[in-house]
């Protein structure tokens, strides 16, 4: 299954194509944790420049992504709009590989009680 459509938001900046095709591109690789039944997907993805200071990290960028009623959310704050979204990126790279062991183990944990009920009538 493709990666779902983006919903792109803007606080206090201006928002370009080149921009939004960038997050695209970085966040289609997320994908791998997508499976083909799944259709309960949004992802909504906020820009937004911070107006109290002038220089420095001023760039924020806020990634909500839902799966199947799970909410992975990703924030950084850097110095450009493309170095925030490669951190958002891994963030949540991070979060559902993180998940997918998790639910894997679990799997894995109630099939080993399963079989031990089964061998030992317990």
């Amino acid at each position: 299954m493709a990666f779902p459509i983006i919903q792109f938001k803007a606080t206090n900046t201006e928002m370009n194509e080149e921009l939004q095709d960038f997050t695209e591109k970085k966040l289609s690789s997320l994908e791998k944790f997508i499976n083909d039944e799944e259709t309960d997907l949004k992802c909504a993805v906020e820009f937004e420049k911070i107006t109290a200071q002038q220089s420095g990290e001023v760039y924020r960028v806020e990634v909500n992504f839902f799966k199947e009623g799970t909410l992975f959310r990703a924030e950084s704050t850097k110095d450009g709009f493309e170095k925030a979204v490669d951190e958002v990126r891994d963030e949540l790279d991070k979060e559902m590989r993180r998940a997918h062991k998790k639910q894997a183990t679990m799997v894995k944990r109630g099939g080993r009680a399963i079989k031990d009920m089964l061998r030992f009538g317990k």
